[in-house]
């Protein structure tokens, strides 16, 4: 996430010419620096958002490295509905849905999460195999994923061999998952 950009990324975001920025900049409207020894300008990414949102313009891809995108899968409805209660979309939170392998593949590639949770009654051999892939996969290195485990999964813990980082057993309190999910997208825009 960058944390400041040029006139000319400014540009870009703004679809408008490096010179609309500049004058914006020079007027005073859009608050940044100049490099010293330079006549380069520096706009800083809350100034950069501010200006964006004061003139009604869309944040386009700056809105989207704000949120936490958790891509639930195979997950029962009354699971869905409570984690997104406590992780709501004003809290930058997004969620998608996939009911299948297929499903959870066409969404990762698309939706880009954060956080992958999987409920291993969509099938165990299915829910192990939708992690490798991911896991092949350079830009899921850091992914945290999450399997939700029956009562009698045997030994829950092993499942992390196959590349889940964390495994609820249910019965569990989701709001201890959803605290989990919220201390890493905190984590995660403080970088």
């Amino acid at each position: 996430m960058k944390k400041v950009f040029t006139t000319g990324q400014v540009a870009k975001i703004c679809k408008v010419a490096p010179r609309t920025v500049s004058k914006w900049f020079d007027s005073g409207r859009l608050k940044g620096y100049r490099i010293p020894g330079s006549q380069d300008r520096r706009i800083p990414r809350e100034q950069l958002i501010r200006f964006l949102k004061e003139h009604g313009m869309p944040l386009g891809e700056l809105e989207e490295e704000e949120w936490h995108k958790v891509l639930l899968i195979g997950t029962e409805k009354l699971f869905n509905d409570r984690i997104k209660e406590i992780l709501p979309e004003n809290d930058d939170f997004k969620f998608e849905l996939a009911n299948s392998g297929f499903e959870a593949g066409i969404l990762a590639g698309s939706f880009h999460p954060d956080t992958i949770v999987i409920d291993l009654g969509l099938g165990r051999a299915e829910s192990i195999q939708i992690v490798s892939n991911l896991r092949k996969d350079e830009a899921y290195a850091t992914t945290l994923i999450v399997g939700l485990a029956s009562e009698d999964e045997a030994a829950p813990e092993q499942l992390t061999q196959y590349g889940f980082n964390d495994i609820f057993k249910k019965p569990f309190d989701v709001a201890l998952l959803g605290e989990k999910i919220k201390s890493i997208a905190e984590a995660k825009r403080e970088d």
